[in-house]
């Protein structure tokens, strides 16, 4: 994520946030929605670790 944009949305439910909402890590479970716009991501998951793409943001891997 560029430093220059700040998480908006929730990663598990898409969901925007605010300043006072705590946000537990991810641990092994990838993201289901974009924390920048909040569109749902496409998620592949492998033996070894996930990927999950956002139409607009780049792909995360874990």
């Amino acid at each position: 994520m560029p430093r220059s944009e700040t998480a908006r949305f929730d990663h598990r439910t898409g969901a925007s946030v605010g300043a006072e909402t705590v946000r537990a890590p991810l641990g092994y479970e990838p993201p289901r929605f974009c924390a920048l716009c909040g569109r749902r991501m496409v998620v592949q998951i492998f033996p070894t670790g996930w990927t999950a793409a956002c139409s607009r943001h780049p792909l995360l891997r874990g």
